[in-house]
């Protein structure tokens, strides 16, 4: 019944059509920020998305306040109706795991702001939702730790039961934009990535037809393919941005990469991997050739990566090999 209810808060808050214009002048102050501050470009965008760690940072830093906060709170049950001298040790432990997660609440919302800005209509009001209450909540944690601090403890556990039940509405909201709105998931060609389409090379475009520094999008088998040649170089890429399935066919080149018309995330015309964010997983690769005059693609199989800790740290990409030719049959 409580996610049903959930659910339905869920859909009523995608509906809220006011939201749009806080949402709108949220992000444009922290473009300003960010801007000032040097933080739209560069390494500190990428690292801010994830693109270091191969997955969304966001996700990842909201586990320490949650997981610090459950800690508190089952600290603070625990030393409910011991001795005064055991009672202590158990509220020092809650003022600290509070505190601890009141940092990793701070860099969970300057990850998840920069995540949210690049997302649109229902996702968009979700996500301001999401973000207010997490707000309220890390106020709460703050008033928390800081009545603990000073000996307040009454005072620190009733605003850390407060606080409390936000973080778990808020978590379910980010569980919606995860999930539902596949924000921070790979939204390029999925069905293509399952099936390694064109596994042959297959003509898609006559070689005078592409022009130098103009991408262009063809089809092989279905699949969107990106055609650019630079410096005399043709290179093959999946069509669609991972980050929300832009068109990379209408965006532009800089510094070997062909940047999203989007958001701006930026792919290695070799590699198809992501140099700055807001998407973090890799395009589709695509080997390319021209024979009699036409150009040849066929799909790249993706990297399989080394676990961590692991001696191989990284594995090259396996070459498609060519089919092997026919044997004759021996006559008799």
């Amino acid at each position: 019944m409580a996610q049903h209810a959930l659910e339905r808060l869920m859909r009523k808050i995608e509906g809220q059509e006011w939201l749009d214009r806080p949402g709108h002048t949220l992000e444009h102050g922290y473009a300003f920020v960010q801007n000032v501050f040097g933080l739209s470009q560069g390494p500190v965008r990428g690292f801010l998305h994830g693109v270091w760690f191969g997955h969304p940072l966001h996700p990842a830093l909201t586990d320490v306040p949650i997981g610090s906060w459950t800690t508190a709170m089952v600290l603070d049950a625990m030393g409910a109706g011991k001795g005064r001298r055991e009672r202590e040790g158990y509220q020092r432990a809650a003022r600290r795991a509070v505190g601890l997660g009141v940092v990793g609440a701070l860099g969970a919302a300057v990850t998840g702001l920069t995540d949210w800005q690049y997302t649109h209509d229902y996702a968009r009001r979700l996500g301001l939702v999401h973000g207010a209450l997490n707000a309220v909540a890390l106020g709460l944690y703050t008033w928390s730790w800081w009545e603990r601090r000073r000996e307040r403890h009454g005072r620190g556990r009733l605003a850390a039961m407060l606080g409390y039940p936000l973080v778990a509405v808020s978590g379910y909201l980010g569980g919606g934009l995860t999930f539902r709105h596949l924000i921070g998931a790979d939204q390029s060609e999925q069905e293509a990535d399952r099936l390694l389409q064109p596994r042959d090379f297959t003509p898609v475009l006559r070689a005078n037809e592409l022009q130098e520094g103009t991408p262009r999008r063809v089809e092989a088998c279905g699949v969107g393919v990106l055609l650019v040649r630079s410096n005399g170089q043709i290179h093959a890429l999946g069509e669609t941005c991972p980050h929300l399935g832009g068109p990379l066919s209408q965006g532009w080149l800089r510094d070997g990469s062909i940047v999203c018309p989007w958001h701006g995330s930026a792919f290695d015309l070799e590699t198809g991997e992501s140099q700055n964010g807001p998407a973090i997983a890799p395009v589709p690769r695509f080997q390319a050739r021209v024979r009699d005059g036409r150009i040849e693609v066929r799909r790249v199989p993706p990297v399989v990566s080394a676990p961590p800790g692991s001696a191989l740290t990284r594995q090259q990409e396996m070459p498609v090999q060519p089919p092997r030719p026919r044997q004759r049959e021996m006559q008799p």
